[in-house]
This record gives structure tokens, sequence and C-alpha cells, in this order.
């Protein structure tokens, strides 16, 4: 069964149905990102990236879903922990998952001697990943292919809760990426400290907790006003949290 729910997952991710923060939000986490860069580790990435920003190759790992040279990747996206579990009782997907990568890829971009174009793309991987797991829903519980199975209405519009979250609420706002970071909150330099010192794992279990929050939903299904104005700010957090940690380990790396 947990097979089976893998490959569905699987085939919700190649339609193009679970892209977390949709592209705005991957943009934003990048944007935000930029701004807590330390200036070695700045000048570094843009070299490295040829003068491209952190918010343009967010949404690489994304595009990239259409070239089968990186059908490897889809798995990546996500990690399903149980209620009560920890990363470490978890099954494991033989393919990869989203925690895991991190760990691995800002393990071996600290290490050092890579070709220019193998470290691109570890960057890229690792800049849209950082972002995917501070959606809710890409830490999945295994029994609904992370919020995709559970058929909602957004203002009288088919939708499933991943989407709501991946997407929905952000554009309902009808922002600009540019203009989302702008109407964030600015964290105190202690806030940005303890965010950074967290682990990845940390960063999984605090999706994890959101739950109860996530899945608070009416009897019928219909979401909209009052949804979003109960769960908008933990949107705004996470993508902020997102960044400022994403620019942590970029530090860590680069700095």
């Amino acid at each position: 069964m947990k097979k089976i729910s893998g490959i569905f997952f699987l085939c919700l991710l190649l339609c193009g149905q679970a892209f977390a923060w949709g592209q705005n939000g991957h943009r934003a986490v990048g944007q935000v990102a930029e701004h807590h860069l330390s200036k070695k580790a700045r000048k570094k990435i843009m070299n490295l990236l040829d003068h491209n920003s952190l918010a343009e190759v967010s949404v690489w790992m994304d595009d990239i879903k259409s070239d089968k040279a990186y059908d490897h990747t889809h798995d990546w996206h996500w990690v399903t922990i149980q209620d009560g579990q920890t990363y470490e009782q978890a099954e494991k997907n033989p393919n990869g998952d989203i925690l895991g990568k991190i760990e691995e890829i800002t393990k071996t971009l600290k290490a050092g001697n890579l070709d220019k174009a193998k470290e691109q793309e570890l960057l890229k991987f690792l800049v849209h990943l950082v972002g995917d797991i501070h959606q809710p829903l890409h830490v999945g519980g295994g029994d609904d292919q992370g919020g995709n199975a559970v058929k909602v209405q957004w203002f009288y519009q088919p939708s499933n809760l991943h989407r709501v979250w991946d997407t929905d609420m952000i554009e309902s706002k009808n922002l600009s990426f540019t203009e989302i970071v702008r109407f964030l909150d600015e964290p105190g330099k202690e806030q940005v400290k303890q965010w950074q010192a967290s682990t990845v794992r940390d960063w999984a279990y605090e999706s994890m907790k959101y739950r109860p929050q996530v899945y608070n939903l009416p009897e019928d299904k219909k979401l909209g006003y009052r949804y979003a104005y109960e769960n908008y700010s933990l949107v705004e957090q996470r993508l902020l949290q997102a960044g400022i940690r994403l620019a942590g380990l970029l530090n860590e790396i680069y700095g």
C-alpha cells in the first residue's frame, strides 16, 4: 500500500500538481535568502550562477521535471514521516527523499572539489529543496499523497489541499514575489540566529507540527476567505524561515 501511495504521489509530481510554493513562493524564498547572504558568499554564488539570482534558479528543479534525465530526482521533493515517528523511524524511500538529499547536498558542497556544472546543479537543487521542506505538506503523513488526494474547493473552484498551500493562497493575494518579500516581517538578529541554528530535521518536524492546523477543514471542504485568514500568516512565516535558513546554509558553504 505504501508503494502504491508513493507511485501515486510520483504521478502527481509528474503531472505538475505538487510544486511546493509555486513559482512566486520559491522566488520569494530565494530573494529572502539573498538579503541574508554574507558579502563573500554572495560574490561566490553570483559567479557560480553566472550572475543569475537565487530567485531565478529557485524554480529550476520544477522546470526540469519534463526532462527524462532528471527522472531520478522526482521523489526528492518530499518525505513521509507518520505522526509520532522520527525520520530515523520512518520507512525510507529507496529513491531518496527531501530531508536526506538536503543533508547530502550540503555535505557535498561543503567538501568542494566539484566542476562548475555539477556545483551549479547541486546549488540549484539545494535552493529549491530548502523551500520545499518548509511547505508543511511536503512532509507527508503517508495516507493522502501530501494533501493531493484531499479534494477541496477554493473559492468555488476545484482544487486540492496541496495546491491550496503551494499556490492558491499565495496567488489569491495577487502579488509579485518581490511584493511578497516586502510584506514579510523582518526578524531581529536573535531570531535569525535561532532559525539558522536549527537542523534540516528540525525543519521537517516543524512541518509535521502544523498538520492539525493545515487539516482543520470544514465538512463541505469549501475553502476561501476564512481558511486563508487563518493560515496565510503561516505561509508567510514558512517562506521567511526557508529563505533565512537557506542563507544560513549558503553562508556556511561559501562564506
